[in-house]
Formats: C-alpha cells, structure tokens, sequence
C-alpha cells in the first residue's frame, strides 16, 4: 500500500511539471522559436528521470501535519524539482561533468548543438552559458510554480521563508563543495558541513518544513521533522558518495568514478585521509582529482579507501544517522499513514530504492 501511495504522488507531481511546463514551453514559442531547444532540455531534465523525493518529503511531512490532499499542495511541492534541477544543472558545470541521469550534461548538450548548427565561437563556452541560464530559468521557475500552484495567499507567505532559506542554503553549500575542493580541505568536519548544507537540507529537512508551514503545523512537529530530516539527509548525502565511488553507472547515470575524477572532498574521502597511513595519503593525493583518471586508477583509488576502513565507517554512519531520524519522527505527533510513508521514504533514500 506504502508503494502504491508513493507512486501515485509520483505521478501526480510528474504530471503538474509536464501541465506547467507545457505553459513555459508556449510562452517561450511566443517570444522566439529559438528558445525551442532551452525547451527540449528542461522538459528532458525535468520529466525524465528523478524520484522526486524532495515533493514526496514535502507532501508527506503536509499531510503528517493533518494537512488534506488537494491538488494545490501537490503543484507548489512539484516546485521542489525545479530547485533540484538547477542545483544539478549549475554543479555538473562546475564539475564538468559530462553525463547526468545516462544523458549528456545540460552543457554538453548544447555544446553538441553549437558544433552540430557549425555555430560561430567556442562550442563550450556556449554549452556552458546556455546551461547556466537554463539553470537560473528553473529557479525563477520554482518559485512562479509555488505562487501559482493554487494555494491561498496567507499560505504561501507562510510557506515563501522556508522555501527561500533552502534555496540559499543549497547555493553556498555548492561553493563550499567548491572551496573545499580547491583549498584541499579534506577534513570530516568539513566534509560534513558541505554535505549538510549541499545537499542534506535542501533534500529533506527543508521540504518537511516546507510541508509543515503549508498545513500550519505546530512547533513539536515542525521540531520533529528537523531532527528526522537533517541527519536522514545527511545520511542520503553519504549514500550519494558511496555510490559516486563504488556504484553501477547503469544506476548512478554517470561513469564510473566521476566523483573521484572531479576530487570531491566527500565525508568517505575525508575519512580515508584521517585512517589511511602515509603511503595511502600519497596515493589519494597523487590520484584523486586527475580528470585522465583511469579504471586502474579508480580500482587503486577504492582500495585505498576500502583497505582504510573509511568504506565501513561510512556505513556505520549511514545506520546511526537513519536509526536517530526515525527515532525523532516516531515521537511526533503525526498522521499514522503519512508516518509509514514517511518511514519508507527513509529507506528509499538511504538505499536508493524505488
């Protein structure tokens, strides 16, 4: 039953996007029909492909508030996916990734396009400024979908402070990755500022209040889903870096061992730093971050971490982070049904299951 509810929110957030973007997509005809291709890209981005976890955590945590289902609600949580998509777009520029979901990155699309079109200038630098705006589009985006999705005025000015804080919480967590990565910061601590502020808040907690603000929840609750969403976000982060080093690119949709490719100074790698001895720090600084990094490369590089013990520690972590996120939501307040929703969406995102 817990399945079929969270496929069936699924497909009605898939099908807000699809109604929405069909609108952006005429009004983009209307000012040029060159914007046809921007259109292709985000509907592509968008429609296929994600699990839209973050609306799933917004809607569930609105109707574990006592919250009543109502279309409204699932179009301004269906927002959610136009943040997440920005997000993405602008941080496989900075890592230049080449691949998102098994598709080119954004930027490689439309470098591809420049070069296919024999357009004037560098393809690159094209691709790159197209995904860019592409990715400022979608934030502007997210915010018209939470104004027009149909809640009442008093709603969304409840909801608008919660939203914004996550939208700026997400945007300097992507240059701290970034600053780490260029200082060679490699600690945990800092490894673990980055991921609660990457991607750990802007994945659960900040929906869940999201969903709570929206059905006016009351502060034990709202209290409860920061202490169930900020370290079952953490812990999705650190999935997220399992699988960025060790994961099956048919699942991950991006080569394999990008992530050490691009020097991510994940809480896995800071923790094979700290646990690894003089001659397995050499190997990570010598390797890690090479953009030539080959497969013999990546197989030197995991078993450095995994000889380190820093494979094991980070699934321990997982576990303890999980087991005090269900932990805080077992004592609230909630709507039973959304409370077992929200228990398997738990484990979806620690084990990245459908």
């Amino acid at each position: 039953m817990v399945t079929d509810q969270r496929a069936a929110l699924r497909e009605r957030v898939d099908k807000a996007l699809a109604v929405y973007l069909a609108d952006r997509r005429a009004w983009m005809a209307a000012v040029d029909p060159t914007l046809a291709p921007l259109a292709d890209a985000v509907e592509a981005f968008v429609l296929r492909g994600g699990k839209r976890l973050r609306p799933a955590f917004a809607y569930w945590g609105y109707r574990g508030a006592g919250g009543p289902d109502t279309d409204a609600v699932v179009a301004a949580v269906s927002a959610l996916e136009f943040v997440q998509a920005s997000a993405l777009m602008h941080d496989d520029i900075i890592d230049r990734s080449d691949t998102r979901r098994g598709e080119p990155a954004i930027h490689r699309r439309f470098a591809a396009q420049h070069r296919a079109l024999r357009y004037v200038g560098d393809p690159d630098g094209f691709g790159e400024g197209a995904a860019i705006l592409l990715g400022d589009l979608c934030l502007v985006w997210s915010d018209d979908m939470l104004h027009a999705g149909g809640l009442d005025p008093a709603t969304v000015a409840r909801a608008r402070p919660v939203f914004d804080e996550m939208r700026a919480e997400v945007t300097v967590g992507q240059y701290l990755d970034l600053h780490s990565q260029a200082s060679g910061d490699h600690s945990v601590e800092r490894a673990g500022v980055v991921a609660r502020y990457k991607s750990a808040k802007y994945t659960v907690e900040r929906p869940m209040l999201l969903g709570a603000a929206i059905a006016d929840a009351p502060a034990e609750v709202r209290t409860a889903y920061s202490g169930f969403g900020m370290p079952l976000g953490e812990a999705f982060q650190l999935r997220d870096d399992v699988l960025g080093v060790f994961g099956d690119p048919a699942q991950t949709g991006k080569p394999i061992g990008d992530d050490l490719r691009e020097g991510k100074r994940t809480f896995l790698v800071a923790a094979a730093y700290e646990m690894t001895g003089d001659a397995g720090r050499e190997v990570l600084d010598r390797l890690l971050g090479d953009p030539a990094l080959d497969p013999a490369g990546v197989t030197t590089l995991r078993e450095v971490i995994v000889a380190s013990g820093a494979a094991e520690r980070t699934e321990r972590r997982i576990d303890a982070l999980t087991t005090a996120a269900l932990e805080a939501l077992d004592g609230a307040p909630l709507d039973p049904d959304a409370a077992r929703v929200l228990h398997d969406l738990a484990d979806a995102a620690t084990r990245r299951i459908d």
